[in-house]
């Protein structure tokens, strides 16, 4: 993954956000003490504490397009817009409401015991524990791209790259940094008591409580580098442009693997952190007393492209070479990707469109264009990264700026 802009949603509690789609095909989420893996073909597997029910996955799940994992407790996010919940419902937050229970939800995020979704039209809401704020959307709040939730504080981005907090501020976890207040952000990540953000630069920010130095950021990345964030209970990870994880506070979790190379993707929980290799292997580090750290014989990607986007009923690869592959439904153009394509740094997949950002920075798009999700604006150059929804698309400049097209 190239980790830049992943618009709509977290990773779990105490994580860095997660997208609608897993670019590389599968996504993992830790919770407390539990782990959550989301296969490219809709299927969740979870290992780890069982006693409140968190890793028994429903039987019928079967298309699943995210995943956030709670203290005691697990969502999932299906290709309908729909959110099922499994695990500790002492707060509420396994009892969906309404508005995330008929569909129209394009990201979710699990806390501490309380649940964020974010809305195609750009609000949040929420269900479960309020004892502090946590799931008191600000009002008026609108235009979000991508939620994070912590143990009792919530986070969100806005498509003008700034950010939004709320909830617990007991150690400064939801005073935003000034440095913060012109934008420039492009993914977030709540710990348990503390925050982190990334910038366009490939530079992190991180507040709050630091207590294990979880907020104090390593000398590698001061000057950059970073390409995705996570964030665990007491420990803070970044994942480098060179696949290489960099972790700092609560030891446990700063404990990266020796040769731990070719990641693509990342997650924390309370006290174990998992990465995803290249090869479509788990790597797991950190607390195993509930067995959270024992990866299952045999997980891997059953695609092993460079990066894997899926949208509706169909998929596309970029190749190690730069090129795209397609396969599944074709009925609305999604697989006719255009001739001699190629320089390809990164895609996404809405429902029924493809999306390329090249290595020059423009961008290319094909399929469905009824509501002119495939028509890239005239001009459009200095990307840096993109985003496909199901009737839209995004794509963030190196200023800082996100351009949309389609229906926003």
């Amino acid at each position: 993954m190239l980790g830049w802009l992943v618009p709509y949603g977290s990773h779990s509690a105490y994580a860095s956000q997660e997208g609608v789609r897993s670019t590389e095909g599968i996504r993992m989420a830790a919770g407390a003490a539990h782990s959550l893996l989301l296969k490219s073909n809709g299927t969740v597997v979870a290992w780890g504490a069982r006693s409140n029910g968190q890793s028994t996955v429903p039987g019928d799940l079967t298309d699943a397009i995210a995943i956030a994992a709670g203290n005691y407790f697990s969502l999932a996010l299906k290709s309908d817009g729909t959110v099922v919940a499994w695990g500790d419902n002492g707060y509420g937050q396994t009892a969906i409401p309404d508005e995330a229970a008929t569909g129209g939800v394009v990201a979710i995020a699990a806390g501490g015991s309380y649940s964020l979704a974010l809305l195609s039209n750009g609000t949040v809401i929420g269900w479960g524990d309020n004892s502090k704020g946590q799931r008191s959307v600000p009002a008026g709040l609108t235009d979000v791209i991508a939620i994070a939730a912590g143990n009792e504080h919530s986070l969100a981005l806005k498509s003008d790259g700034t950010v939004v907090a709320w909830g617990d501020s007991n150690q400064g976890q939801t005073t935003i940094p000034a440095q913060l207040a012109t934008g420039g952000v492009v993914s977030i990540a709540a710990g348990a008591y503390h925050s982190l953000a990334l910038k366009s630069d490939g530079t992190v920010v991180v507040w709050g409580l630091n207590n294990q130095g979880q907020t104090t950021i390593p000398a590698q990345l001061a000057t950059g580098g970073a390409v995705s964030i996570a964030a665990g209970g007491d420990s803070s990870l970044a994942l480098k442009s060179d696949g290489t994880v960099v972790a700092w506070g609560s030891q446990g979790q700063t404990a990266v693997p020796a040769g731990l190379t070719d990641v693509v993707s990342m997650s924390a929980g309370w006290s174990h952190s998992l990465a995803l290799r290249s090869d479509g292997t788990v790597v797991a580090w950190g607390d195993n007393s509930e067995g959270q750290t024992t990866v299952p014989a045999g997980l891997s990607s059953p695609i092993k492209g460079k990066n894997i986007a899926s949208g509706g009923n169909s998929s596309i690869a970029l190749k190690s070479d730069g090129t795209v592959i397609g396969w599944g439904s074709t009925g609305s153009g999604q697989l006719n990707i255009p001739a001699g394509l190629s320089g390809v740094a990164a895609i996404d997949k809405g429902n029924l469109h493809g999306l390329v950002l090249k290595s020059n920075g423009t961008v290319v798009a094909w399929g469905y264009n009824y509501d002119g999700q495939a028509t890239v604006p005239a001009g459009l150059n200095g990307v840096v990264s993109i985003a496909a929804g199901n009737a839209f698309s995004l794509a963030l400049k190196s200023d800082g700026t996100v351009v949309g097209w389609g229906i926003i």
